[in-house]
């Protein structure tokens, strides 16, 4: 029996979004049958709190919305009616992605895809079937993370302007991953993922968080192994600002648009480095080659670990050198990283201009995307586009060459 597609969708506050993403959905051409779980949700404690009477409002009108919608059949789980809403700290969009995916995980076959989605994000008539022609055509795929693009149609000058900034932020954090050939070289969009049932149940579902569980799920997929960051397709989230969640897309616009933009810093290439060296020598670390360990990468992860011979350690537990390379990997993994890379960042002390413009001259030797005195809060918005739009497809190059 071929596999079904079943969506995951949180939504919170999203009235005025919803509609247009559930209609993207409907209108899909694909062969796959597919089943959409909509979970409309909040603290329940919002009931009693005067200032988030409107979310209330908001989830109350969508849940009607919801089941008076006729171009699908819906499952509505409700976590926003009085009683019904979430208790104490378990809150946010990873408890509605949870109960979402383990509410599917009861009903889905083993080889059925769960594509989970946001209620404000917008897909071609073809997403749905490009994503189960990757999975049934790509046997060895337990997830895919899905590339993305923000469009800034209709958005104000300073809205595009931040949503523009965070996506190069993202972009060029991956494009420096996927240099340096890391297994943990996936941006985590909770809209813009899709894993195989099996897969999701074997790591033991996704843990919640209030926000970053997309990041935490695609982390143990890659630590299994069989995570894809190619498709033919992409989604498009919306660019809006948001506080619904601590971080991500839309309270990193939110906080760019004020200026904010310490948390999403552009990293220079050199950065990444040390990290890149430890991957080429780690042959010689295996076979304990004096002088091997000598370097920042491992320093740092092992400092993290609170554990200097956490590598001998590592070396004492396998039998081979590809049980050793699958070990390290699971200790160096992608939060290990990501500090790393901050804390590079931060002793460097270079300007996000400053970084960018030295990553491009290494990707792109004698192309000149941008003009000497680029800037991202004073450089025309279809000049920093037109970057936007070079990383993009530079990543998607890579992302291709590296299915």
């Amino acid at each position: 029996m071929p596999p079904a597609l079943f969506v995951a969708l949180p939504a919170l506050d999203e009235y005025d979004f919803l509609p247009k993403t559930l209609d993207s959905i409907a209108a899909q051409h694909t062969s796959a049958k597919f089943e959409v779980f909509v979970c409309v949700n909040q603290p329940d404690s919002y009931w009693h709190n005067p200032d988030k009477k409107e979310v209330c409002h908001n989830n109350a009108k969508t849940l009607h919305f919801l089941n008076n919608y006729e171009k699908l059949t819906l499952h509505i789980i409700d976590k926003c009616s009085p009683g019904l809403g979430w208790e104490n700290k378990k809150s946010g969009v990873g408890f509605a992605r949870k109960i979402l995916m383990d509410t599917i995980l009861g009903k889905c076959s083993c080889d059925d895809i769960i594509i989970s989605l946001d209620a404000d994000t917008l897909l071609e008539p073809t997403y749905f079937q490009s994503v189960y022609d990757n999975f049934t055509v790509n046997r060895h795929i337990n997830a895919i993370s899905v590339p993305y693009y923000h469009k800034i149609d209709g958005c104000s000058e300073e809205n595009a302007r931040a949503v523009l900034r965070y996506e190069i932020y993202m972009r060029n954090y991956l494009i420096n991953l996927l240099k340096i050939k890391s297994p943990y070289s996936f941006t985590a969009l909770g809209s813009a993922i899709a894993v195989k049932a099996c897969a999701l149940s074997k790591i033991g579902g996704i843990t919640p968080y209030q926000s970053g569980e997309d990041f935490y799920l695609l982390q143990k997929i890659a630590k299994m192994g069989g995570l894809s960051i190619f498709n033919t397709d992409c989604v498009y989230p919306s660019p809006r600002v948001s506080n619904r969640v601590p971080f991500g897309t839309g309270p990193a616009v939110g906080m760019g648009i004020s200026g904010g933009w310490e948390s999403y810093p552009v990293y220079h290439h050199s950065a990444f480095a040390p990290i890149g060296e430890a991957y080429c020598n780690l042959r010689r670390l295996y076979d304990n080659e004096p002088g091997a360990e000598k370097n920042m990468f491992l320093e740092f992860v092992a400092k993290r670990s609170r554990n200097t011979g956490v590598w001998m350690g590592i070396r004492g537990n396998v039998t081979d050198y590809q049980h050793f390379e699958k070990a390290f990997h699971q200790k160096a993994d992608g939060l290990r990283i990501l500090q790393f890379v901050r804390a590079r960042h931060s002793e460097q002390g270079l300007s996000d201009e400053a970084s960018l413009l030295d990553n491009l001259r290494l990707w792109f030797p004698g192309r000149k995307l941008t003009s000497d005195h680029f800037n991202f809060k004073t450089s025309p918005v279809d000049e920093i586009n037109h970057l936007r739009d070079s990383l993009f497809m530079e990543e998607m190059r890579l992302r291709g060459a590296n299915r």
